[in-house]
């Protein structure tokens, strides 16, 4: 799952003004989303490697404070009779209205997230019951609690946001993965590719996508295929995720507490 776009915050003489990826919040100081994780089951996708999706953010918290907390509603294996490889289509993406859906559901602001492309062959994760968005059915999928310069361009690139989660996911021996390696040596590898920054992004593209990034100084860019199925997943509950400037999305392979939270080192 993947965080980007302008959030700016300024404090009216009697409400709070906030603007959301472009969508002007007012004048809401507290709001919550629906609360799907009671409800969510433990889920398995399996052949999800280059499956196009998208994501709506529904923002609560405190305005405020910027308290705030993303209710991640996914598409995976929705909507996708005409293509059973994409959930998402340009044309279904293009009628989600965030003003509409920040007034339906009461929520500080709306975020669009999409469309990707999961770089996984499988995972596991809770989900929520099928609703409609604007045409588009969704599900819950996980909660992101929102760092403070959450939406400030080039807030996450290249820098380790700690996620909460219950999932595990997974590549298959013979597959190419896609790695940036840290100036530590800690090798994240890419778990959804984006179409947010460039539009015309394809799979093959991957391949040589160093040459597109600007990265920082002791980033590294490589891919590899796989001996082995590798499987990541959390340690305490917790993981690391980062993104690259093109908004690509990357998972580390860390150790903490003695544990590893990858089967092995890509």
């Amino acid at each position: 799952m993947a965080m980007s776009k302008g959030i700016k915050w300024g404090l009216g003489i009697v409400a709070a003004l906030v603007v959301v990826a472009g969508v002007v919040l007012y004048p809401r100081l507290i709001a919550t989303a629906p609360d799907d994780s009671k409800v969510a089951k433990m889920t398995r996708f399996d052949n999800m490697n280059n499956y196009r999706f998208c994501e709506i953010w529904l923002i609560g918290g405190d305005a405020v404070t910027k308290d705030l907390l993303g209710d991640v509603f996914n598409t995976s294996d929705l909507n996708n009779k005409a293509d059973p490889r994409d959930s998402c289509s340009d044309e279904m993406w293009a009628k989600v209205d965030t003003e509409a859906l920040k007034k339906q559901f009461g929520v500080l602001g709306v975020f669009k997230n999409g469309p990707r492309f999961w770089m996984y062959d499988w995972f596991e994760t809770p989900v929520g019951p099928v609703r409609e968005m604007n045409g588009l059915q969704v599900r819950w999928i996980n909660s992101v609690q929102l760092p403070k310069d959450f939406g400030k361009p080039g807030a996450s690139f290249y820098k380790t946001t700690v996620v909460g989660r219950k999932s595990k996911q997974g590549y298959a021996k013979g597959q190419t993965i896609f790695i940036l390696d840290d100036p530590q040596g800690v090798p994240w590898v890419m778990q959804a590719s984006s179409r947010i920054v460039d539009k015309t992004l394809s799979y093959d593209d991957l391949k040589t996508l160093g040459t597109k990034l600007k990265l920082p100084p002791g980033w590294k860019f490589r891919t590899r295929v796989l001996e082995q199925d590798l499987g990541i997943g959390a340690i305490n509950g917790l993981a690391h995720v980062t993104q690259d400037d093109l908004e690509n999305t990357y998972n580390a392979c860390f150790e903490a507490d003695g544990q590893k939270n990858c089967t092995s080192q890509p």
